[in-house]
């Protein structure tokens, strides 16, 4: 793991990231293999914590005790044009409820020793008593309408990104082992599967789900704005970079700048929902093998999720049909995983208790 500050080139540069070492793959799973289990009987915890071992740098990975989530929060033009069972006034509500950790994903954080930060990207709100760290890489109020037109500004696009990278190298450099990346903003799934449908080339029909709660009426205009979007967009969405200024928002871009920045460093990412493997989806497209480095924490109700999961090679570690968003379904994965890396480390190895 490499706590380096992130590249200062250009944002737009695509450098493909090499895997974690497939030298400690290999010594973390003839440990496993040679644990005083019975062969297989760790099931997915194994292979979990094979994966961590290997990110982690240590066949014997250390106790995972530093995790840190930070949730991106911004608001979204397209939220005014009736996709979400929401109104936009909700956002920067929640962000207060972050703050005073009252929100559910604060609750789940408490409850499993997990770090978080809120980072204001674009709320359509001056967030009065808010600490200033909160808004220190705040872009704009709200972001572009995605059917109308772009989301962001090649300036504001750059900051966005640069923030999430920015964010990434001082969450390692606090020590962090393991990366979260949450969201708060209404209307958020509507960008969330645009992006997805353009990294997979489908119709927006195929990766839209009800958000919010959503009825059928709504549902079918969501979609439409969505193909509209991406009708819009064009070729554009044909590259990553212009897939986020077109179609993506302030927090999503930097929550894929945050997540290739990680995997850059070598540190994991535990994903989340919808909005976390959207932007991972597309952190690989910008950083190939960048999600060697991830790990989907669990499966959410919304159908675009499940297709970029899939795409990505990956396998939620829990599967409650939550749609909380706010990064809770990765804090509630936390456990597993810590179960898995503590197996690897303190169970005796057969050698050890036949005396060999």
């Amino acid at each position: 793991m490499s706590t380096e500050n992130p590249r200062t080139e250009s944002p737009r540069t695509v450098t493909p990231v090499a895997p974690p070492s497939a030298e400690i793959r290999q010594q973390a799973t003839e440990r496993l293999a040679g644990l005083a289990t019975p062969p297989g009987a760790l099931g997915r915890l194994g292979d979990i914590a094979v994966w961590f071992a290997a990110a982690n740098g240590n066949a014997v990975p250390e106790q995972l005790t530093n995790v840190r989530l930070a949730i991106f929060a911004g608001d979204h033009g397209v939220a005014q044009h009736g996709v979400s069972a929401f109104p936009a006034s909700i956002t920067p509500a929640m962000v207060q409820m972050f703050l005073a950790g009252k929100a559910g994903v604060s609750a789940l954080a408490r409850a499993h020793d997990v770090h978080v930060r809120v980072l204001d990207l674009c709320v359509d709100d001056d967030l009065a008593g808010a600490p200033a760290e909160v808004q220190k890489f705040k872009v704009r109020r709200s972001t572009g309408a995605i059917h109308l037109t772009d989301a962001l500004t090649e300036d504001e696009f750059e900051a966005a990104y640069t923030a999430g990278r920015t964010v990434a190298a001082e969450e390692i450099a606090a020590g962090a082992q393991l990366l979260l990346s949450g969201d708060m903003g209404i209307g958020n799934t509507t960008p969330a599967a645009a992006m997805i449908a353009s990294a997979l080339g489908l119709p927006a029909a195929e990766v839209t789900g009800r958000g919010t709660g959503i009825d059928d009426t709504a549902l079918a205009h969501k979609i439409g704005v969505i193909q509209t979007a991406l009708d819009r967009a064009g070729d554009r969405k044909d590259d990553p970079f212009e897939t986020l200024k077109a179609l993506s928002s302030a927090d999503l871009a930097a929550t894929t700048g945050y997540m290739v920045a990680a995997a850059e460093a070598g540190v994991p990412v535990l994903l989340d929902g919808l909005m976390s493997v959207a932007c991972a989806l597309t952190a690989d497209r910008i950083a190939p093998g960048a999600s060697a480095w991830f790990l989907a924490g669990h499966r959410s109700t919304e159908p675009g999720q499940a297709m970029a999961l899939e795409k990505l090679g990956l396998t939620p570690l829990v599967d409650l049909g939550m749609r909380l968003g706010e990064g809770s379904g990765a804090v509630a994965a936390v456990p597993v995983l810590r179960s898995a890396v503590a197996l690897l480390r303190e169970v005796a190895l057969l050698s050890e208790v036949m005396g060999a």
